[in-house]
């Protein structure tokens, strides 16, 4: 899986957990299993407001879910510019600072 991170000014912090091809967000869990290969679902289709565009899946079998990635006013470079998330293993997803006193600590 891969996961493009969009990041956005909010004051609501985010949980995410990868299981196969199953995200849990927030604690609310979102099961892409079903897009085939080569197959697109629209973003309309998905109701988070969290999954920030279509998901889709390439011919080689890679699914790709763009989610929000939220930050505070005080955001690493890194959390404002992420780079996307390759082959994310299982488990909770490790996500780039929400603040920068987050860093430092």
């Amino acid at each position: 899986m891969k996961i493009i991170l969009s990041p956005i000014r909010l004051d609501t912090q985010l949980e995410l957990s990868k299981s196969g091809d199953t995200l849990t967000i927030n604690g609310e869990v979102f099961d892409f299993i079903d897009v085939p290969a080569g197959a697109t679902l629209p973003r309309a289709a998905i109701t988070c407001d969290w999954i920030a565009g279509d998901v889709t899946r390439d011919e080689a079998g890679v699914l790709t879910v763009p989610v929000v990635l939220p930050h505070g006013a005080d955001a690493p470079e890194e959390t404002r510019f992420p780079e996307p998330l390759v082959d994310v293993a299982d488990g909770p997803v490790e996500l780039p600072p929400y603040n920068a006193e987050e860093v430092a600590a």
